[in-house]
């Protein structure tokens, strides 16, 4: 059985290497050239590299995209959201539940 095993780089070091694709893809073939180079030298693999590139453009505004501030804060308002809506759904059963209950009891006169 493979297990993934990650590595987590520090924002420092992804900085580094992007920047480092920024200002050396020239001196490449290819972009594509650049990243697996560079990202032999960090030692991640090259995809990851070209991830961290994309989105540095992306939250740069030189590509097009949701930058990842926006992104983000958007996977905090979908979580806040679930969360509330099943808040209101225990809510709404539990005062089902009451009314059922306060309906069964006997009258008193």
């Amino acid at each position: 059985m493979m297990t993934k095993t990650t590595t987590k780089f520090s924002l420092e070091v992804r900085e580094r290497a992007v920047r480092m694709v920024q200002d050396h893809a020239a001196d490449y073939p290819s972009r594509w050239a650049a990243v697996v180079s560079i990202a032999e030298k960090i030692g991640c693999v090259p995809q990851t590299l070209y991830e961290w590139v994309r989105k540095a453009e992306v939250d740069s505004g030189k590509r097009a995209g949701v930058p990842t501030e926006m992104a983000d804060r958007l996977k905090a308002l979908e979580r806040e959201n679930r969360e509330l809506r099943q808040a209101n759904e225990i809510l709404r059963k539990a005062s089902a539940y009451f009314a059922q209950a306060e309906l069964d009891r006997p009258f008193k006169r």
